[in-house]
């Protein structure tokens, strides 16, 4: 019997003072227009990094996109006092034996993929525990290989296929594509939009100066001039995860409470994670104003159309009240528009802490909501084809 999807949405207004939090190529911040206004953007990919490095990190359970696992594997069995051409050998073997024809790879630099791999990092270590173990056949195989003929494949496909298509919690959350082992696929949980400025928001020049500490002869002034750019903006922020999606990938025998535990913990780093980009000059520590979800059936919502005529700002100065406004008029006409027989709960929380009725439950305060938004959105969920 096929269940429908659930969909766990989260919708964030999130002010934040002069950054440049997502780079272009000409190191400005970057831009997009939307209602015919110019307005501050930001990747999914520069929000979406901190936030599963920040899940890992908590979980204790660490995962790596990387063309270097065989160059690495190398260099840790040569750590093991390995011969360099034994180690070599070895790690050309992960390529050649992980599956029929081999991955592709380059010969000439240690073997690395050409395609990235995204796997956990104690996958390394499995894998020289693998060449340990067929270390007298893999010299074997070195004393009559010829340098002019291909290598065969020696190591086990099958133990090789498994450690190279294994999961950690945030591969099961953000998914992962591996095209040349279609075993190693996993459909993404997360779908995350990017952030964009809710009102028209042009980037400022910043000129400054650095000092020569330790001037020569008649030196005055400044050893460097420069001029960054930055924006000050408030964001709309939105994201979603395919709960029914991610129930499958962790697989039906996942305990209930670690699946809650997940999306909880997803939630908290979506709400406080923060990009990196300059965040040493600028410190753009904010936090959001108004994190708003909801637990729907069937097909995630996103706001985004709500601020598509650029918010204004209030008489007193301000964007954050009259974009809450905006998105709060945006919820009910939704509502309206949708009905309420797939919306399983909906809920809120907010720097004005007043209940904001459109927007459902009141939580006091991030955490409250995680878990309460987690636990709701879990609640009596099956993955796709269980009955």
């Amino acid at each position: 019997m096929h269940t429908p999807a659930r969909f766990l949405d989260l919708h964030v207004l999130h002010p934040v003072t002069a950054a440049n939090l997502n780079r272009d190529a000409d190191n400005e911040p970057k831009t997009i227009s939307y209602g015919n206004a110019t307005r501050a953007f930001i990747s999914p990919q520069a929000w979406k990094r901190p936030i599963r490095l920040d899940v890992e990190q908590e979980l204790g359970e660490h995962a790596a996109r990387t063309r270097m696992v065989p160059p690495l594997v190398a260099r840790k069995l040569q750590e093991a006092q390995w011969p360099e051409d034994l180690a070599t050998f070895a790690s050309a073997q992960i390529v050649h034996s992980a599956k029929k024809n081999g991955l592709q790879h380059n010969a000439t630099q240690g073997y690395r993929t050409q395609a990235m791999l995204y796997l956990p990092t104690g996958v390394i270590d499995n894998l020289v525990a693998l060449c340990e173990k067929h270390r007298t056949d893999l010299e074997e195989a070195l004393a009559a290989h010829t340098p002019k003929k291909k290598i065969s494949p020696l190591l086990p496909t099958k133990d090789l296929a498994a450690h190279l298509t294994s999961r950690t919690a945030s591969i099961n959350l953000f998914g992962r594509m591996l095209a040349e082992l279609p075993a190693g696929h996993v459909e993404a949980a997360v779908q995350m939009a990017p952030a964009f400025s809710v009102h028209r928001s042009d980037p400022q020049p910043d000129f400054f100066t650095a000092v020569e500490d330790l001037p020569m002869g008649g030196d005055t002034g400044s050893a460097h001039l420069q001029t960054a750019f930055l924006t000050t903006s408030l964001f709309y922020r939105f994201a979603t995860i395919n709960l029914t999606d991610l129930h499958h990938n962790l697989g039906p025998s996942t305990p209930a409470d670690t699946i809650t535990g997940l999306i909880e913990l997803f939630v908290r780093h979506f709400i406080l994670s923060m990009p990196g980009g300059k965040k040493t000059s600028t410190a753009p520590h904010t936090v959001p104003d108004l994190v708003h979800y909801t637990v729907r059936d069937r097909r995630s919502v996103s706001y985004g159309a709500a601020f598509e005529q650029p918010v204004k700002a209030a008489p007193q100065g301000g964007y954050t009240a009259p974009a809450r406004q905006t998105l709060t008029e945006y919820a009910a006409t939704i509502s309206r528009l949708l009905g309420t027989r797939h919306l399983i709960a909906h809920g809120h929380t907010s720097t004005t802490n007043k209940p904001i009725k459109p927007l459902g439950t009141h939580h006091t305060s991030f955490d409250d909501l995680a878990a309460a938004c987690a636990t709701a959105a879990t609640n009596a969920l099956t993955p796709t084809g269980q009955p």
